[in-house]
């Protein structure tokens, strides 16, 4: 299995939050899909001997484009890669771009997924957060949506400012009359260099707490599980057959490639990321040149890849894969390591598997850095 990430680095506003790379400026639009058309050509090579099962459509905001554009980038792959005979082809959205014309439009086009970036129901938290749509506009997409997809998710974000307990159970409720089959769910973290990073400073936000993200995030594990959701990662719940097939594949270690400026790309000994910036990215491809920068990952690097990805998931950490793959001493260290966390409860080990529990999942990401190995 392998997929094709295409980034698409265009937003008609900035959220507060946000540090992924993406332009306000729509200046350069059209180049910039002939640029991604181009990069997808160039790169066939690399997946000579793969069935792309994925094609994810992310940002930015994806539905910024013409459908016409996003059926020409897939159209590309379907020209130069082998894939297979269902793939599962998502693309971001943000509520405001997603009015009935476009929801059919997009379902007439072979997407059969759709991610949508609600984050909240309440104008509040909308407002706090600079989102470009509404809470009229958030309902309205989903219940015009369902009635065309039927693989539909959303993002939510918890442990917002001035959001209590029942406001966000009221979120979570929402969600669930809606029959959305798959939510990712977010605490709101404050990212460097970002206008929420700045209003905190300026004591014009309140900075984040800590506790409440965590009571919120497991006030929502506890109503998505009573209500069969399946909380296979650490921001993910899905119900049976709604897995995200394109994120499990990273964390499950398969090959991608990422198309377009600030894309991150991983054939399982090497990671390669474009440059950042729209101009240079848009010159390089008039040049047929890749703009990226490459790494080898060492033994230990991706040994603690596999620890970082596996704790954050159902799957866990296969002890008999660490021994296999990575050595004795590796599954030795990793034991010997992770007794703390056994102690307290927040890592278990059944059938050769150390997962987190209940208690840990919250802090998998902390727990793993604590697990990694340094070189």
């Amino acid at each position: 299995m392998a997929g094709i990430y295409i980034h698409i680095p265009f937003c008609k506003q900035a959220c507060h939050y946000c540090d992924f790379h993406f332009s306000t400026s729509l200046k350069k639009k059209d180049g910039m899909v002939l640029a991604l058309a181009k990069e997808i050509r160039l790169r066939k090579h690399e997946f000579e001997q793969e069935t792309v099962e994925t094609i994810y459509f992310g940002g930015g905001t994806p539905s910024i484009l013409a459908v016409e554009d996003i059926r020409l980038l897939i159209d590309t792959v379907y020209q130069n890669y082998k894939v297979a005979d269902n793939p599962e082809i998502t693309v971001e959205a943000n509520p405001d771009d997603l009015s009935e014309k476009r929801i059919v439009e997009l379902h007439q086009h072979n997407i059969n997924r759709l991610s949508i970036g609600i984050q909240s129901f309440f104008e509040e938290d909308l407002k706090l957060m600079n989102r470009a749509h509404n809470a009229a506009e958030a309902k309205k997409c989903l219940q015009i949506a369902r009635q065309y997809f039927d693989n539909i998710s959303i993002d939510l974000i918890y442990g917002t400012p001035g959001m209590d307990n029942n406001r966000w159970l009221e979120n979570i409720r929402t969600a669930l009359e809606l029959n959305i089959p798959h939510i990712s769910s977010y605490a709101l973290t404050v990212e460097p260099k970002t206008a929420l990073q700045k209003f905190i400073t300026q004591g014009v936000i309140p900075q984040p707490d800590d506790e409440v993200a965590h009571e919120q995030f497991l006030m929502l594990v506890d109503a998505l599980e009573a209500n069969g959701f399946i909380h296979y990662e650490l921001s993910n719940f899905g119900k049976e057959n709604y897995f995200s097939r394109n994120n499990s594949a990273y964390w499950l270690g398969k090959k991608y490639i990422g198309i377009g400026p600030s894309a991150h790309s991983y054939d399982g000994v090497h990671r390669s990321w474009n440059i950042a910036n729209n101009s240079l990215y848009l010159k390089s491809l008039e040049n047929d040149s890749l703009p990226s920068e490459e790494e080898t990952l060492s033994k230990t690097d991706r040994y603690n890849e596999y620890i970082m990805t596996g704790l954050r998931t159902v799957w866990g950490v296969s002890l008999d894969r660490i021994r296999n793959e990575f050595g004795e001493d590796y599954q030795k260290a990793l034991l010997q390591q992770a007794q703390q966390y056994l102690d307290n409860g927040k890592l278990e080990v059944s059938e050769h598997v150390l997962r987190t529990t209940r208690k840990g999942k919250f802090f998998s990401d902390g727990i793993a850095s604590d697990l990694f190995i340094l070189n």
